[in-house]
């Protein structure tokens, strides 16, 4: 029998994103100003409060080299597990009012 892997938790993609930032050393102004995108927002993916949408997620490809493929996965990633999580509270809820 084969063992899946599923860990019980997810990185947002904008922790992801912040250590590429720092690597290349581009702020989030900087950052903003690349894309397009607004501070306000790149504030908001960094901290894990916005997600990254495919429009975004190419944009970031253009400004910092790494592929719209890679933030649209770990987004949707993130996106899984946090569904996840709230279909297994929403089960825990349910017995416990049962």
């Amino acid at each position: 029998m084969a063992v899946v892997y599923e860990p019980d938790y997810a990185t947002p993609p904008g922790w992801t994103l912040r250590e590429v930032l720092d690597e290349k050393s581009i702020s989030e102004a900087d950052l903003a100003r690349r894309t397009g995108l607004s501070p306000k927002l790149i504030s908001r993916i960094l901290n894990g409060r916005a997600p990254i949408t495919a429009g975004a997620a190419v944009r970031l490809e253009r400004a910092a080299g790494v592929p719209a493929r890679l933030w649209i996965n770990l987004e949707s990633r993130c996106r899984e597990h946090q569904a996840r999580l709230a279909e297994k509270e929403a089960q825990r809820m349910e017995k416990r009012n049962g």
